[in-house]
């Protein structure tokens, strides 16, 4: 359920989706959303993995150069990181000038088993992610919404598959229940 909502937000900014693009753990929405327009795509993860190009915690990446990517696709990814505050530094400072970071966080979320092995410490609504983003870039150039209402949220909780909602209920947003959070804000 999430997915539809993250995959709206990303088609609606994939011309942002340009250049040397970074997206945690693989490159998939950096080839679907980027397409021709990407010329390097690079994976980071906190651990090797078969798509992954760069081994760093975004809590304290030093050795990730500043200034290096014109996009930052970052979803579903900041409620796994303790520190947000230096999360957001590096994610700025390794951004190019006018590079976009395109992030999304779960408004509302199931704790599945996961949890013990990537612990969720925090969960967002549109302010704590404006504060967190406007935090080190400027807030003329972040712009952050939600999707979702409350049937989406339900069906979310109860684990139903995107085929078993109408697609047209989806669209009704109510603010009060965020099944995401998305963010864009330009360096």
């Amino acid at each position: 359920m999430d997915r539809y909502y993250i995959e709206s937000f990303l088609s609606r900014h994939s011309g942002d989706v340009r250049g040397t693009v970074l997206e945690v753990h693989n490159d998939t929405y950096t080839q679907r959303f980027g397409k021709e327009r990407v010329t390097r795509s690079e994976v980071l993860s906190i651990s090797p993995g078969s798509k992954v190009t760069i081994i760093a915690d975004l809590t304290s990446a030093d050795h990730i150069p500043s200034n290096t990517f014109n996009c930052i696709i970052l979803t579903q990814t900041l409620q796994y990181i303790y520190d947000l505050p230096a999360a957001a530094a590096t994610i700025h400072r390794i951004l190019a000038h006018g590079g976009v970071l395109l992030a999304t966080v779960p408004g509302i979320c199931c704790l599945g088993p996961e949890v013990t092995v990537w612990p969720c410490y925090w969960g967002f609504r549109p302010a704590s992610l404006r504060k967190l983003i406007t935090d080190v870039f400027p807030e003329r150039s972040v712009s952050v919404e939600s999707a979702g209402n409350v049937l989406a949220a339900v069906a979310f909780l109860h684990g139903l598959a995107l085929e078993e909602v109408n697609r047209a209920a989806l669209d009704a947003h109510d603010s009060a229940y965020p099944v995401i959070v998305s963010v864009r804000a330009v360096k």
